[in-house]
């Protein structure tokens, strides 16, 4: 992914992560997996920014985490979203629509 890229998407990691365990508890593999396929191979989170996003938002008590056995039984940890972190789903989702309404506003913006 070219840096303009990861730029743009470094600043919605919280919002990717969060909206992908909102699924249900997920290993940073799978959440790496479910992002690439929903985005149709768009968006690809690297594991050095997705782990240590992990720690932060488990950190801020937004995600918790515990060992379990993946789906080809290799222990893996599993992240799920709490109630802090729904809130914060939702306040990420609400900072995503201005930001993205404010940037068509000035996309759009024609000269008279």
């Amino acid at each position: 992914m070219a840096k303009a890229k990861n730029d743009t998407l470094q600043g919605s990691l919280a919002l990717l992560v969060l909206k992908s365990l909102d699924r249900g508890p997920m290993h940073g593999w799978g959440i790496t997996l479910h992002i690439q396929h929903i985005s149709n191979e768009v968006l690809r989170v690297e594991e050095g920014s997705l782990y240590p996003a992990l720690h932060r938002m488990e950190q801020e008590g937004w995600v918790a985490a515990e060992w379990g056995l993946s789906e080809n039984n290799r222990r893996a940890r599993f992240y799920r979203l709490t109630a802090l972190g729904r809130r914060q789903l939702a306040a990420e989702r609400e900072n995503w629509r201005k930001i993205t309404g404010a940037v068509a506003l000035v996309l759009d913006f024609e000269q008279a």
